[in-house]
């Protein structure tokens, strides 16, 4: 019967006031290849060090095989870790490098030399025993320092992005070596990477996280097939994703039209994502689709055409074995199973800030100020700012109102839908600009736009209740 080897339970960790994981809790089964995934700073390699004991939680539980080892020391614990930088020694051949653990261990030496040869053989390494370390392409280094770690018989192997150093081709062959690497030993695979590809080739599980909170955590098929939200969707593959309405169960409107699917749960009218896949999408004559576009650009991509065709206004990414020139008219044609509706990432799709009236027709808010003509507002009174996303406009910090940090860009078909943080509070935006996620931003607000209204004394006494 299949059992948790490694479970992760409520687990918060923050760093210089900064909260690095967000209440992570994740089971992995004895015997899987679990892949965490994600961009740089989401917590993937955090996760990875929690489990290995470098890193102790501030909050939260980690157990091995049912048993709580939030106190065993890194060295105690059932697991090995390689890492993108091998830390080979280079004094040192090969069989040694393998056997050092077990020397330090003071195993016997028939074993030891029993034990080496055979995981040497495992990682496809038989005969080079005596081979020093620097006559070594990448990829055989990668295999020692993973025959070094799998020697010691762990129960858990963590790999943090040990692909990253290599080229493109040997990272493509060193992936099906680690798949078979896993299949020969039977022993569970953490790995963490930023790469889609690797994820989606090698994985029984993928777990996608964000901002340390695993936004998605499933097979690789469900995770690309079915993504939760507009983030795993632009993460893992490509894709069409657009603003839609939900009017009730199975049936979902965007791009001017109504389209039958097969989501139910999210409400009448209610705002969501909506993602269609690009090899899901056929082409057809105009007269025979529901809706109709121009072929704006094409790129052959080897074993299909990459084309962006401006359609009702937005842009789709489609791709087909068939090319069609620039300039033709053609129509788009999807089925219901091919509509995939998601939660959107931002509540709703209006911005509502705290602020207070701090002079005579004087507004302040999250360190912004401005004016605002007959008011009629005495000072003190606190107020909620209703701010359209389009009133938010990316500028340079130089003439900022605010510098915020880049949480998450998804592209909408024609503008990046933004959500920035500041001042613990998120924010939503529209712009037409590329900007580079997890940075910081500078933004300044249209003030002659936004609604002012006075909060309630009603609701200001329950928020200080």
């Amino acid at each position: 019967m299949e059992h948790a080897s490694i479970e992760l339970k409520n687990i918060f960790v923050d760093f210089d006031n900064d909260r690095i994981l967000d209440n992570v809790s994740l089971s992995v089964k004895d015997g899987d290849f679990v892949t965490l995934l994600g961009p740089s700073g989401c917590g993937k390699t955090t996760t990875l060090r929690i489990i290995a004991g470098f890193v102790q939680p501030d909050k939260g539980d980690v157990y091995f095989d049912g048993k709580r080892i939030n106190d065993l020391p890194a060295y105690k614990r059932p697991v090995n870790t390689v890492f993108q930088r091998y830390a080979l020694f280079p004094h040192l051949n090969v069989f040694d490098n393998v056997a050092f653990g077990l020397k330090i261990q003071k195993v016997p030496k028939a074993e030891i030399k029993e034990r080496v040869l055979r995981m040497l053989e495992i990682v496809d390494l038989k005969g080079y025993e005596r081979r020093r370390i620097q006559k070594l392409s990448g990829g055989q280094q990668q295999r020692v320092a993973i025959a070094r770690a799998l020697v010691n018989n762990p129960k858990v192997l963590l790999l943090d992005e040990p692909l990253g150093a290599l080229d493109l081709k040997l990272r493509k062959d060193m992936q099906i070596e680690l798949m078979d690497i896993h299949k020969k030993t039977g022993v569970t695979f953490i790995y963490v990477t930023h790469d889609q590809e690797e994820a989606l080739t090698m994985s029984d599980m993928v777990v996608v996280m964000k901002d340390g909170v695993i936004q998605q955590q499933g097979r690789p098929e469900d995770i690309y097939n079915e993504p939760k939200n507009a983030f795993v969707a632009d993460f893992i593959g490509e894709s069409n994703i657009f603003d839609a309405t939900m009017l009730e169960d199975y049936k979902v409107s965007f791009c001017g039209q109504t389209f039958e699917c097969l989501d139910a749960g999210f409400g009448t009218n209610k705002p969501v994502d909506v993602v269609i896949r690009p090899e899901d999408i056929d082409l057809v004559e105009p007269e025979k689709a529901v809706l109709t576009g121009v072929v704006d650009s094409v790129v052959f991509k080897g074993v299909h055409y990459e084309m962006n065709i401006q359609c009702g206004g937005l842009f789709w990414l489609v791709h087909s074995t068939k090319c069609q020139p620039v300039g033709t008219k053609v129509g788009l044609d999807f089925g219901p199973d091919d509509i995939h509706i998601m939660k959107r990432l931002f509540d709703g799709d209006r911005n509502f800030v705290k602020g207070e009236v701090t002079g005579e027709d004087t507004i302040t808010f999250m360190d912004v100020e401005f004016t605002r003509e007959g008011l009629g507002l005495p000072e003190g009174t606190p107020v909620r700012l209703t701010i359209s996303p389009k009133d938010i406009e990316v500028v340079s910090t130089d003439h900022a109102d605010l510098t915020v940090y880049l949480e998450s860009l998804i592209y909408k078909g024609d503008y990046n839908e933004l959500i920035v943080y500041t001042h613990e509070q998120s924010l939503l935006l529209h712009s037409y600009l590329d900007q580079q996620v997890a940075t910081d931003i500078g933004i300044k607000f249209h003030t002659e736009n936004i609604l002012v209204e006075a909060i309630p004394q009603e609701e200001v006494s329950g928020d200080e209740g």
